[in-house]
């Protein structure tokens, strides 16, 4: 029999924090703390399941976990744990996941201090009206500032003093007990009618191969039993719940979840049109009209072209973007075709480290061989009748003389620096024409530099060289500013005479000749010989700005030749030459991947 839990007695509450600093270790001790996990089951960074978030050591997907803890006053408490990632590119993962949240601890590095991911992950919490815990991490650190740090965070949030602030070491386990008090202490238990219909929130979900779309949800009002008959709201799909359970921090089955509580529901639905992260699931019988506020719609920065190399793997392909769109709703892709690379997909990603992420997982999880082709960003184009058209591509551009102006878009970005390093950041961002907006003085040493930049020229190599000429010490964070008109040009790139859609690029007029120049001395070193000569040539427009040739394999056809007349040795060389030219009408081109991943870095020379 399935009896509602004690909301007094639960808490939910999620980690956040930049990349690396100690989330996923803290994590594994609060699991520690709460004998969740069985002796033999421990390993590190139990929450990150992927092979790649443990390699990388980024948290890439939110997950979350169940925790039974006995607190200092006595008394027992289910607290539902959500780890969120780090990264910048993952920040729609974050706020799915403080929407199932009442509060928040907030780890920050003693050493490194608040950075860019760290200030936009407390504002997403601000906003969602969060009880934030700041936790001081890695205390037991030589370069350890430990108070400092807390001082910043105190003039960040105001509302928790520096001496109140909790100072711990994930690492070693010192101070994570205190952790888990602070959260049964500050963070509020979930609000919520129990007797209302069911309303409960999908924050995220993955695909089972038995049970279907198993939807992560939190129970914001009443209850659900197993083999009831659900709905959701926005799409209006009915189904039966097969089964119903919590995380601990395996899938474990329960009778029923009541309000406030975290866990699954699996749906059976075989598609995830059906089942949408931030869709509410209500009763079908009865259940509520009105569907929870959802999350805003996530829109791709960066696209990029995504081909199987095999074209009978097309429809392998599709099958894993459809999987990986379920559990990552930002993934976007529509089919499209190319003349060099034949069938395959236009893929929206958040960023460049989104894109890198979701080409190593369809080759791993799916044994997929893929060609990505260089990333472009979404322009908009105004032609000469009036209407406007988003283009994602610049294969799709419109012909030259029908286009009035094309607008790409800027971002507004905010890097966070120690002083020494203004004047390299100052000369990266004006050579990838960026334009200083202000810059604020943190501390005695750290400034936060306020530029905006044309999100084209950011994809590209914009953060490596950042990390490099900082050494490592800047951080990053950006945000969508405006589309603005530029006099932009498409290069085209022809290769043996034909273009090659997939590595054109839509470029500033006044860069065009350097880059064209670039990329065709690139592809000519990429580009295998063949048994003739092979012109590599960059054309804007009907006007080529630059060639190189791929030199030809040569037999020498004058090996036998020793001595005699020289007529015989010419009547030899016209018959290859007319062997060649006969060839090149014939032959084609092999292009391999690394030429088209050589758009990203022309600006290395």
């Amino acid at each position: 029999m399935f009896t509602p839990m004690n909301q007094s007695h639960i808490r939910n509450f999620c980690i956040i924090a930049h990349v690396d600093h100690g989330k996923s270790t803290l994590a594994d001790r609060l699991l520690d703390l709460t004998s969740t996990v069985a002796d033999r089951d421990k390993k590190e960074q139990l929450l990150d399941s992927m092979d790649l978030e443990r390699e990388r050591g980024v948290t890439i997907k939110a997950s979350a976990v169940r925790m039974h803890y006995k607190a200092d006053d006595g008394e027992d408490y289910i607290i539902n744990l959500i780890d969120t990632p780090g990264h910048v590119d993952f920040t729609y993962e974050v706020s799915r996941a403080l929407q199932a949240c009442e509060g928040a601890t907030l780890v920050v590095d003693a050493s490194q201090g608040a950075e860019a991911q760290t200030l936009t992950n407390v504002y997403l919490a601000l906003e969602q009206d969060l009880e934030i815990i700041p936790v001081v991490n890695k205390i037991d650190l030589p370069s350890a500032r430990p108070d400092d740090i807390a001082q910043d965070l105190e003039d960040l949030l105001g509302a928790v003093s520096a001496n109140d602030m909790l100072r711990i070491s994930a690492k070693s386990g010192i101070g994570v007990r205190d952790v888990m008090e602070a959260v049964v202490e500050h963070v509020p238990p979930p609000s919520g009618d129990t007797d209302a219909p069911l309303r409960a929130l999908i924050f995220d979900s993955h695909y089972d191969p038995y049970k279907g779309v198993v939807a992560y949800v939190r129970v914001m009002d009443g209850s659900v039993k197993k083999r009831e008959s659900l709905r959701l709201i926005a799409t209006n799909v009915k189904f039966e719940a097969i089964e119903i359970g919590v995380f601990s921090p395996n899938m474990s089955p329960i009778d029923g979840l009541s309000t406030g509580e975290v866990g699954y529901i699996a749906t059976g639905l075989k598609t995830i049109q059906e089942c949408r992260v931030g869709d509410t699931i209500t009763l079908a019988n009865g259940g509520a009209q009105e569907a929870l506020p959802g999350y805003k719609q996530i829109k791709p920065m960066v696209f990029a072209g995504i081909y199987p190399t095999e074209n009978d793997a097309y429809s392998d392909l599709r099958d894993a973007l459809e999987k990986l769109q379920l559990n990552d709703a930002s993934l976007q892709f529509t089919p499209e075709t190319s003349q060099a690379l034949n069938f395959g997909f236009r893929v929206g990603f958040l960023g460049l480290f989104h894109m890198e992420i979701i080409q190593e997982r369809l080759e791993r999880e799916y044994d997929l061989d893929i060609l990505a082709t260089a990333p472009s960003v979404e322009y908009e184009v105004v032609k000469r009748d009036g209407s406007v058209i988003h283009i994602d591509s610049p294969a799709r551009l419109p012909d030259e003389n029908t286009i009035a102006e094309i607008r790409e878009p800027w971002m507004k970005i905010q890097i966070y620096t120690p002083q020494d390093y203004i004047g390299p950041i100052m000369e990266l961002a004006i050579g990838k024409r960026g334009e200083v907006l202000n810059q604020e003085f943190i501390d005695a040493s750290r400034v936060i530099l306020h530029y905006t930049i044309p999100l084209a020229e950011l994809i590209i190599d914009f953060y490596d060289r950042l990390k490099s000429v900082t050494q490592g010490y800047a951080s990053l964070d950006y945000q969508f500013d405006e589309y603005r008109t530029e006099d932009l040009v498409k290069l085209d790139v022809l290769v043996n005479n034909e273009p090659v859609d997939a590595l054109a690029l839509i470029v500033h007029r006044d860069d065009a000749y350097h880059k064209g120049q670039r990329l065709v001395s690139k592809l000519k070193e990429l580009i295998p010989r063949q048994m003739f000569v092979v012109p590599v040539q960059a054309a804007v427009g009907k006007k080529i700005i630059s060639r190189a040739n791929v030199k030809a394999m040569r037999k020498d056809v004058l090996a036998k030749c020793y001595g005699g007349d020289v007529t015989r040795k010419k009547k030899l060389l016209e018959k290859q030459k007319k062997g060649k030219k006969r060839m090149k009408m014939i032959g084609s081109v092999e292009v391999p991947q690394e030429a088209f991943m050589a758009l990203l870095s022309l600006d290395d020379d």
